[in-house]
């Protein structure tokens, strides 16, 4: 990132740093080769930081940010714009085109993020249907568009002789075993190369475009640093191997990609404004806006989108942020409508429409779908974690192409003769949805008709025909499969999202029961449980609805969300009294899930990646003080320290190169350890390098003092460098006997990277956000070295 160059003044706002030790070894070998030979006998001394640095401020990757410090930098900053703003008519153009600039970074995110789930979503839908046949009237055709200019009937609409499957181009007719065969082998083929493209353009040109982005996004918005995440290659290859790995037909979506894509699309548009550009606490409100516009864009659910970035993914949520959010959610679904990637006019494949009333007693299976969804929930997030650790720990971690091959071929061989496995999961979710009726040609809507007993559109409660049957235990295969696969599944090196796989296994699920219920209620209505609401020849059940609540169940047990999802839900279905179902099934689902394991799938993802994140959530319940954390412990060395005035250049360059942490505290003297301020270390490289060019007689021997004043020296002594405006000469105290609850709530409400521990007003050492999170996992009886980005 660029330096600040707003910072101007002698007095330093910096605030701590992670004193953490630096990943970046190579840094260590910098200045091994200055020798102590230079000009003497100048006297004069400069403080040639009057003016910043290119890089002094900024951060190391795999660093945390000092919230504190760059929340202070922007107060600054926008207090000298005001105060200018006053002066001159173009101080205050450039006032309010400050003002103004963060609501059109959110219009371009919008607009960027929308335009880019429309190719994303027209993309996958044709590239899906390849596998299954042609269009001949337009090879870019999809087979719904292709057939829409056909004049065949309603009940035949996937029959269109546009259409053509690959065994009636290769051997002209679509009928018997041969021609099954063959379009069985094109499909697999199909599926093969489109993932196996997808993970070869992952592992050559974008490894971070692997995986949901959500963990790491949450773990970005936190304040931690992974430089090229969210960058323009990671945009591109990400959109490009989504599109493939949903259309390989594996058991994945694309909902939480499109959140990783609209955090790439608001990084990069962040560049074209200084204010974001160089602030990094303000480029993270920014992201969280964008992960709103990216959720809003996955399930047309703007609000849903606002919520799920409060609830899931943000840490720090100002309501400034909550309005840019909302702002750049409406923009996005506004975007994408105007697309119109289905031709529906919906932003979803699966928007719904239900119109019957539900009754209090479904509460009952509605709470079962809740439980059900809790249990899959805490299976699966078990069952991947140790898959994903497996992965990890041994050999299988680096052959990525194999395992997604083999997993498409798995997951391909399965699918085709199942119709229900065989189509998109998006489509087969849409399906589960939708509620039957009279043109409905569906399997699921094979029931016996009575015709005589149909009032207006609404169909009575039927029998089941054959093809309801057939349809059942088709998606009992389906669910079993889905379950199973998806556990191999997500985590592998493709982008791979875990929104519709859960969804499809809650609506399978909740199909199933729903049906169940229906003919129940059909055979049974004199049952106590059926009188008095479900006369004979009513509607009183509907499965689409049940499949609803099952989906919600299911992604709820997985994600833990549950404001956001209930709100996603029903912009999903338009039916606003469908709320109290979706809410029973989904704190049911949050209560059982939590009940056999704390975490959600993202919080699980984060700890098996030794993110260093602090999770706001949960409490700190333990006994301990600040001294028992603090370093340096009581066998170790003393705390690496840099005195204010009596240092050589030579001996501040030895430190920085015989240690490897990210900062330093600045004491009076060894002797007293009185603490005057910190200093990091990248600040002090970058200051060190570019006085040695810039000033005359800096030399290895020269005095390094952070004063105001320069020590008295004798004349012949070469020149000194103040460094005085590098200086935090606020850094956060607190004594060796505060207890590590307080401790653990100052990380997490001030974002801190460290904080010095004093007694008696002298220096006894440092608590990193690392040493914080260490303890945590210690407390809990985990590893503690598992905190380390791995």
């Amino acid at each position: 990132t660029a330096s600040d160059s707003t910072n101007n003044s002698d007095v330093a706002l910096v605030i701590p740093l992670f004193g953490v030790e630096s990943k970046n070894k190579c840094l260590d070998g910098w200045f091994s080769s200055y020798n102590g030979g230079g000009m003497n006998g100048t006297s004069k001394m400069m403080d040639f930081l009057e003016e910043p640095l290119p890089g002094v401020g900024t951060y190391e990757d795999f660093n945390t940010i000092d919230w504190v410090r760059e929340k202070s930098r922007d107060r600054d900053r926008h207090r000298e714009i005001t105060s200018r703003s006053k002066e001159s008519t173009w101080a205050l153009i450039h006032s309010v085109s400050d003002a103004f600039s963060g609501w059109l970074l959110m219009l371009l995110i919008g607009l960027l993020a929308g335009s880019l789930a429309g190719l994303i979503d027209i993309s996958a839908h044709w590239m899906t249907d390849l596998k299954e046949g042609v269009c001949l009237a337009g090879f870019w055709f999809n087979h719904e568009h292709c057939c829409w200019k056909s004049n065949i009937t309603f009940t035949d609409r996937d029959k269109c002789p546009e259409w053509k499957s690959w065994s009636q181009l290769m051997i002209g007719h679509g009928e018997g075993a041969f021609a099954y065969i063959l379009n069985y082998f094109m499909y697999v083929i199909w599926a093969l190369l489109f993932s196996l493209l997808a993970v070869l353009l992952v592992k050559g040109f974008a490894p971070y475009a692997c995986g949901s982005g959500i963990p790491e996004i949450k773990t970005i918005l936190s304040g931690f640093i992974i430089r090229g995440y969210l960058g323009k290659w990671t945009l591109i290859i990400k959109t490009i191997t989504l599109v493939l790995a949903v259309s390989s037909g594996l058991s994945l979506g694309k909902e939480g990609p499109l959140v990783h894509v609209a955090c790439c699309c608001g990084n990069i548009l962040c560049h074209l404004f200084t204010k974001y550009r160089k602030n990094e606490a303000k480029r993270r409100e920014v992201l969280s806006a964008a992960a709103a516009a990216g959720v809003s864009v996955a399930f047309g659910a703007p609000i849903g989108g606002v919520l799920f970035s409060l609830e899931e993914v943000s840490y720090y949520f100002p309501l400034k942020t909550l309005w840019r959010s909302f702002f750049a959610a409406l923009v996005a679904a506004f975007t994408l409508r105007s697309i119109n990637p289905f031709g529906n006019s919906r932003l979803v494949l699966f928007y719904v429409e239900f119109h019957m009333p539900w009754h209090l007693l479904e509460l009952i299976p509605f709470i079962l779908l809740g439980i059900f969804g809790g249990l899959w929930g805490a299976f699966f997030i078990r069952s991947n974690i140790a898959w994903c650790r497996r992965r990890k720990t041994t050999k299988l971690g680096k052959y990525p192409v194999l395992e997604v091959f083999v997993v498409t071929a798995i997951t391909a061989i399965l699918a085709f003769p199942n119709e229900y496995t065989r189509m998109s999961t998006s489509e087969l979710i849409s399906e589960l949805f939708n509620d039957c009726g009279i043109l409905d040609s569906s399997k699921l809507c094979e029931y016996v008709n009575d015709f005589n007993s149909t009032k207006g559109d609404d169909l009575p409660d039927r029998a089941a025909g054959q093809g309801v049957y057939t349809a059942m235990w088709q998606l009992a295969l389906a669910l079993i499969m889905k379950v199973f696969i998806t556990i191999f599944t997500f985590g592998m090196k493709v982008p791979s999202g875990l929104f519709i796989p859960s969804m499809a296994v809650g609506a399978i699920a909740g199909r199933l029961l729903g049906v169940g219920m229906e003919q129940l209620a059909f055979y049974h209505h004199d049952w106590v449980i059926f009188s008095g609401w479900c006369s004979q020849g009513a509607d009183c059940i509907t499965p689409g609805l049940y499949a609803m609540v099952g989906a919600a169940a299911c992604l709820g047990g997985v994600t833990r969300m549950t404001v956001s999802l209930v709100v996603i839900m029903f912009e999903l279905t338009g039916g606003l009294e469908y709320i109290v179902p979706l809410m029973a099934a989904a704190m049911t689902s949050k209560w059982v899930a939590d009940a056999i394991g704390r975490e959600g799938i993202y919080d699980a993802h984060i700890r098996l990646n030794g993110y260093p994140f602090l999770e706001a959530k949960e409490e700190f319940s333990h006994k301990t003080l600040a001294m028992d954390v603090m370093r340096p412990r009581r066998n170790d060395p003393p705390l690496t320290v840099i005195t204010q005035d009596s240092m050589t250049v030579e001996d501040v360059e030895a430190i920085i190169n015989e240690t490897t942490y990210s900062g330093y505290p600045v004491v009076v003297s060894r002797e007293s350890q009185r603490l005057v301020g910190f200093v990091l270390r990248r600040d002090l490289i970058i200051s060190i390098e570019n006085a040695r060019k810039k000033q005359d007689g800096i030399v290895s021997t020269s005095i390094i003092y952070f004063t105001d004043h320069s020590p008295p020296l004798p004349p012949s002594s070469p020149s000194m460098l103040k460094l005085r405006s590098i200086l935090d000469l606020s850094p956060f105290t607190v004594t060796d006997q505060t207890p590590m609850e307080i401790v653990v709530d100052i990380f997490r409400k001030l974002g801190l990277r460290q904080c010095l521990v004093t007694h008696n007003g002298k220096l006894l050492g440092i608590i990193t956000k690392k040493d914080v999170l260490k303890h945590i996992a210690q407390l809990a009886n985990q590893d503690p070295d598992s905190i380390l980005f791995n």
